[in-house]
């Protein structure tokens, strides 16, 4: 399997990655949020005074 951040083979102790910097330089993109799912935008998110999302 190759590492889907630089494409060299994966290492078991950090698969899918090759190295502990691929799988950070990964963690990175989620947290920064360039891993996003295509679609419109959500009308309404719950927030915390409305844990159950009914609007009440």
């Amino acid at each position: 399997m190759a590492c889907p951040i630089c494409g060299k083979d994966s290492v078991p102790s950090y698969r899918p990655f090759c190295s502990k910097r691929c799988a950070d330089v990964d963690l990175a993109r989620w947290l920064r949020g360039d891993y996003v799912i295509p679609g419109p935008p959500a009308d309404r998110m719950p927030d915390d005074d409305d844990p159950d999302g009914q609007g009440r």
